[in-house]
């Protein structure tokens, strides 16, 4: 997550996504939008918007909070990482802060593992508006998800506040 960071602030220099479109959520109240591949499968869930590389190296969600449901939305998040067999090295823990599209974004890395090995888990927070909280869940399977660096730092890049 980190060296997704990083290259983030390159991704003005990549070319469009192909066959993608711009999403708005949630669709009832957008706060912020995404552009994410369609092979990548995106969905709206109820709190955000996910996704999974085609070949299932990278799940990625952005879910949308305010104060009252963040500590939910955070604590959810974990349970669907717990719930799908991904263990979590404390211990690796890494932290990290940038700025995506005028957004400070702080990231928390960790390695770990899943019924397929070894995994690269991360999460980030931003805010797209005041009382508005993105939280980013990533999953990525060690050896596979490098192949899709390009396509997530776009992803990434494309998060913006709505309107």
């Amino acid at each position: 997550m980190k060296k997704l960071i990083i290259a983030a602030a390159f991704a003005a220099f990549l070319p469009v996504i192909a066959q993608a479109e711009t999403l708005e959520f949630p669709t009832d109240d957008p706060v912020a939008t995404v552009t994410i591949p369609d092979n990548w499968g995106p969905k709206e869930t109820e709190t955000g918007i996910d996704a999974q590389s085609e070949d299932s190296a990278i799940y990625l969600s952005i879910d949308v909070a305010d104060e009252k449901t963040s500590d939910k939305i955070i604590d959810e998040a974990f349970a669907f990482l717990q719930k799908n067999g991904v263990a979590i090295e404390e211990k690796t823990q890494k932290e990290s802060e940038a700025e995506i599209n005028g957004m400070k974004m702080k990231t928390f890395d960790w390695d770990g593992s899943d019924k397929e090995g070894p995994v690269n888990i991360g999460v980030a927070v931003l805010s797209p508006s005041e009382g508005k909280l993105l939280l980013i869940t990533y999953w990525g399977t060690k050896g596979k998800q490098d192949a899709h660096d390009d396509e997530l730092i776009a992803i990434i890049s494309s998060l913006k506040p709505a309107g």
